[in-house]
């Protein structure tokens, strides 16, 4: 979600200031650019050195640079901000930024930004609660700056009470969902399978296939872009997740995803079932590896358990239900009796008998099939586009 944004940070002067190496840490683990402003005070207690070195960019808190005179352009910074967060805030620059005072760097951007900007008071419990304080914050948000409220916590005074500065883990969950909001996708839950499962036959062999993945970890890719909160069930891949904001469970067999996807269903709005699941697996697992002979070998083996069959059975008219189906042959009627048969409300088709679809390929083309019996054919197209048409399809049917 925050994946290339960029991200103005200002800190001032207080003792708080030392939570803001985690947070930049944090925004940038997320993908986000960070750039750092520091207001004179904020030096005492957490150094320029420490701010720039994590954030991969030079600390800016002065007008100018000392050593060439080149100018820092508040202006230009508020331009590039996609978001501009003051963590912490203390009393004094929450006074100075409610009522227009400009003596810094930070507060000239601070009245320069056209982005939305976040504040995180931080301050002792006396200050926070002051009729001053209050009256500040009040004015602050009624131009539209938004405010994560401090926490009551012990303070750098020994009291306890509200005032402590908010944890940057939260401050970054209020950040990704600010973004989230307005999207299509934004407070849905979506649950997607992916890649193949592999049913051991003895210690060092399985039965497999050949999915790789890759399509599941798109639709992934594509439902964090659109606002959801997603869970991945993947099996055995090389893939690496798409996000760091994905729930992701690594599983090995049928059994183990079947157990996985029990556990997780009811908590999604969007079930995607786009793992390639082995039909089969071997009734007996050997202990040992199995040795060459002349003779045949032969492995019994067992149905697994039909997930999708099983989540379409049990699945509430609240819940979306989207299956793949890869055809070699009648693949319009097949798609269509899996559909009816599990009880879902969309299919994707592959054929393997189109150039650049089905399993490794970094294409696909598929033809979605709705519960109302609606076809549509698609180009062959990068696996990313057809997780975007998939999720438009989707969007259409909730």
């Amino acid at each position: 979600m925050l994946s290339g944004k960029n991200i103005l940070l200002g800190v001032t002067g207080g003792i708080a200031a030392y939570k803001t190496a985690n947070l930049i840490r944090l925004f940038k683990k997320s993908g986000a650019n960070v750039q750092v402003l520091m207001t004179p005070h904020s030096k005492q207690f957490i150094t320029p050195l420490t701010l720039s070195t994590l954030s991969e960019k030079p600390v800016y808190s002065d007008f100018s640079d000392v050593n060439t005179g080149e100018w820092n352009s508040h202006v230009g910074l508020g331009a590039w901000a996609a978001i501009f967060i003051i963590a912490p805030a203390t009393a004094n620059s929450i006074a100075k930024m409610a009522n227009g005072l400009c003596d810094n760097l930070l507060l000239a951007t601070y009245l320069s930004a056209k982005c939305p900007v976040f504040i995180a008071p931080a301050m002792d419990l006396d200050m926070y609660r002051h009729a001053t304080t209050k009256e500040n914050l009040k004015k602050l948000l009624k131009i539209g700056v938004h405010i994560i409220d401090a926490q009551v916590g012990e303070l750098a005074s020994g009291l306890v009470g509200k005032g402590r500065m908010e944890e940057p883990e939260a401050i970054l969950a209020v950040i990704i969902d600010y973004f989230k909001s307005g999207l299509p996708l934004a407070g849905k839950k979506v649950l997607i399978t992916a890649g193949p499962t592999y049913e051991q036959i003895d210690p060092v062999r399985f039965i497999g296939n050949n999915s790789s993945g890759k399509m599941g970890f798109e639709l992934a890719r594509k439902a964090i872009e659109m606002g959801a909160n997603v869970t991945l069930i993947a099996g055995p891949t090389k893939l690496t997740s798409p996000s760091n904001s994905i729930q992701r469970i690594d599983v090995k067999s049928a059994a183990e995803m079947n157990q996985e996807v029990q556990n997780n269903y009811k908590k999604a709005d969007i079930i995607i079932m786009a793992a390639a699941v082995a039909d089969y697996t071997p009734l007996v697992v050997a202990r040992n590896k199995l040795k060459k002979t002349e003779k045949e070998l032969q492995i019994q083996l067992i149905a697994t358990q039909d997930i999708l069959s099983s989540i379409g059975q049990v699945k509430s008219n609240k819940q979306l239900l989207i299956g793949f189906a890869l055809e070699t042959s009648n693949e319009i009627k097949n798609a269509k009796e899996k559909l009816s048969r599990k009880n879902l409300d969309l299919i994707v088709l592959n054929s393997l008998n189109d150039k650049g679809a089905g399993f490794e390929y970094d294409t696909n083309k598929v033809t979605l099939i709705d519960k109302n019996n609606k076809v549509e054919k698609c180009e062959l197209k990068s696996k990313s586009e057809v997780a975007s048409d998939i999720f438009n399809k989707i969007i259409s049917l909730l």
